[in-house]
């Protein structure tokens, strides 16, 4: 698959993180991804049965566990691939959810009191932990799953 294949799909065609979502399913450098690439990205959104919540220490974490899920979604704001997300990559993000409808000021308000709330080690930026610690009440298994066969 091409990213043009993905980009003819109305629901990510419309989404306002379309393009990130998209650029989750392709290696770095790469162009098209292959059916087994498809799939691996494709099982973050699985949603966890209840037989699966009990963990087998022995094996590899599922994809679709909830770190994966977290991580999946961390890497969508984190667009410089430096493993935080810093004021201006949150602005690019909220940017692209609101478009024109808020001002650059109120983003920025929204930014900075975001940045504020979730720094925990002073650096103005969002780690993956503090990230996890942000999102700790938040069903992610939930909010983060598509339901493909019934």
């Amino acid at each position: 698959l091409s990213r043009e294949d993905f980009q003819r799909i109305p629901e990510l065609a419309i989404n306002p993180l379309g393009d990130r979502i998209i650029n989750a399913f392709f290696p770095e450098g790469e162009d098209q991804v292959n059916f087994r690439g498809f799939m691996r990205t494709l099982a973050h959104f699985r949603p966890i049965e209840d037989n699966e919540k009990i963990k087998d220490q022995n094996g590899p974490e599922p994809l679709n566990s909830r770190s994966n899920k977290l991580h999946f979604a961390f890497r969508l704001y984190d667009l410089d691939k430096d493993d935080k997300i810093s004021r201006d990559e949150l602005l690019q993000v909220l940017r692209m959810m609101v478009g024109v409808n808020i001002s650059d000021e109120q983003l920025g308000s929204i930014a900075d009191r975001t940045i504020q709330e979730a720094d925990q080690d002073g650096d103005s930026a969002i780690s993956f932990a503090e990230f996890v610690k942000v999102l700790e009440k938040v069903d992610v298994e939930q909010k983060m799953s598509i339901r493909f066969l019934h």
